[in-house]
């Protein structure tokens, strides 16, 4: 069972925050904030990677239902591009949480790097999907925006085979890339630092 909170006051008002796309070669990374209710109990809910896409889809109405608030933010492969990944990882989050319609009091950050710009007080988490509820539901609506749009694109571009691997560097898209080369939506920042992997340029 994952932890429900992380302040000693259950009256702290706390915002779980996660993201999803990092690692691929395609498309938006996308952030989630959430605000659970500071007694809620949902079981089902846990680290969106070791759920189906099925329980995933489920667990967004559910969370979507049940939360105080949540938000969710998309940062383009062009921003991506600009900034590099980890500052995009961590600009997502920050406008997500700024998004929210409940200002939280605390924050609640999965990984290990975060740069603060909203001004509340955080903790960076390792593992933190695995941990906390809310980062965990963070985890679960960002997971499925994301394949949302990532099944929305691939409608444009069947050849890169983006409604199974969600724009991740899987060898099937790989090749698709070597054969077809680069779509609008793949990061051209990423495959320059993987040309030699990819034999790109």
């Amino acid at each position: 069972m994952l932890k429900s909170h992380f302040s000693i006051d259950p009256s702290v008002i706390e915002c779980g925050c996660d993201e999803a796309g990092r690692g691929c070669l395609a498309g938006p990374v996308v952030a989630a904030a959430v605000i659970l209710p500071p007694d809620y109990v949902n079981a089902r809910i846990n680290d969106s990677k070791q759920l189906s896409r099925k329980v995933r889809e489920e667990l967004r109405a559910e969370i979507e239902r049940d939360a105080v608030a949540y938000a969710v933010c998309f940062v383009s492969e062009k921003e991506i591009d600009e900034i590099n990944i980890l500052n995009a990882s961590i600009t997502a989050m920050n406008r997500a949480v700024q998004q929210l319609s409940v200002t939280p009091q605390f924050l609640l950050i999965d990984g290990n790097r975060f740069r603060n710009q909203t001004g509340i007080p955080f903790q960076c988490v390792v593992k933190g999907d695995a941990t906390y509820l809310s980062i965990a539901a963070a985890s679960v609506l960002a997971k499925t925006y994301r394949d949302e749009r990532m099944m929305a694109l691939d409608a444009e571009y069947p050849v890169y085979q983006w409604k199974k691997n969600m724009g991740y560097p899987t060898p099937e898209h790989q090749a698709s890339v070597l054969e077809y080369g680069l779509s609008p939506y793949h990061r051209r920042s990423f495959h320059l630092k993987k040309a030699t992997q990819l034999s790109l340029f």
